[in-house]
């Protein structure tokens, strides 16, 4: 498959993609193919899909009490990765990530991926357990994103974990981008070591860019301005959110560390029920898509997790 930054600089003109998650543990498939079908009339480039760590939850015992074990709620992200791939014939992009995974599963992933030829990755630290108060790496994984990367290269280069070689030629090398903190990422004392983060990330060999959500386009071209200063030059790919319900007036700025602008917060809660705040939701991203392409951007990137309907509003609008 093409990587991202081909299929970018291939398109005339605008196009997007969009992040699925892997369904919940005993659910099948057919839910997300169906909301993958009813965006697929408007071609997206490709396909993103989420991977999630292992939490601690409370199971009950057979004698009435509980014990404290370790559950993946969302398995199955290289499975789906494949599933979408061969079923739709544009790239998916599984997530790789640090958090909760340990180096050798994280190698086990990198074969099964290249056994299905999927040469598209997304690498993120990943968020912090639930249970914890800071991040805390797997004791035989990785604590940052750079060191993910650092794996990937080597295995790139047909190298292992443990530092011996692959029998075969990897002739479909792993193509993989990282995350952009428009308003900065939360654990960053500042943007400037943020960027300087971002850059050595990208001099280690990320291919492109894509941004956490952003609700004001001024803070995303600032932050391309600053990037492009700093010598980042690969593609940064906004990534975009419509507000679906009142609880994300809160929620999004709380979870995400993100700003909502006072226009779109006025505007907000004015609305008598999540029926108006959607509607407004899918306004205010679509007017942000225009805006992105107006002013040069190529790809969007929309964050789809229970507003498929919405993105696909916004997409009928714009593609």
């Amino acid at each position: 498959m093409a990587t991202i930054p081909e299929i970018i600089s291939s398109k005339e003109g605008k196009t997007f993609s969009f992040e699925v998650l892997p369904p919940l543990k005993g659910r099948g498939i057919d839910k997300l193919f169906s909301n993958i079908d009813s965006l697929m009339e408007y071609s997206p480039s490709y396909i993103n899909i989420t991977t999630h760590r292992s939490e601690m939850v409370y199971k009950s015992t057979p004698d009435g009490l509980y014990r404290r074990v370790s559950e993946r709620s969302r398995p199955g992200t290289v499975a789906v990765a494949a599933a979408i791939q061969h079923r739709y014939h544009i790239p998916a992009v599984p997530h790789i990530i640090c958090s909760g995974y340990s180096k050798v599963e994280t190698e086990y992933a990198l074969i099964d991926l290249r056994f299905l030829e999927i040469n598209n990755l997304l690498l993120l630290r990943g968020d912090k357990a639930k249970h914890e108060s800071r991040f805390t790496p797997n004791p035989d994984g990785h604590a940052h994103a750079s060191e993910l990367q650092a794996q990937v290269n080597a295995f790139n280069k047909g190298f292992f974990i443990d530092g011996t070689n692959m029998d075969i030629v990897n002739d479909l090398p792993f193509s993989y981008g990282v995350a952009g903190y428009p308003e900065k990422h939360e654990e960053s004392p500042n943007m400037e070591m943020d960027l300087m983060w971002l850059k050595a990330k990208v001099d280690a060999g990320a291919d492109y860019i894509v941004t956490q959500m952003f609700f004001d386009n001024a803070k995303y071209y600032d932050f391309v301005e600053r990037a492009r200063k700093a010598g980042i030059n690969v593609p940064i790919i906004p990534g975009l959110k419509p507000i679906i319900n009142s609880n994300q007036i809160t929620l999004l700025p709380k979870a995400f560390k993100v700003d909502l602008p006072m226009e779109l917060t006025a505007e907000l809660i004015k609305c008598k029920d999540d029926d108006e705040i959607k509607a407004l939701g899918v306004e205010w991203c679509a007017a942000q898509s225009k805006d992105l392409l107006q002013h040069g951007v190529k790809s969007i990137h929309y964050y789809s997790h229970n507003a498929v309907k919405s993105v696909h509003s916004v997409v009928s609008k714009i593609f």
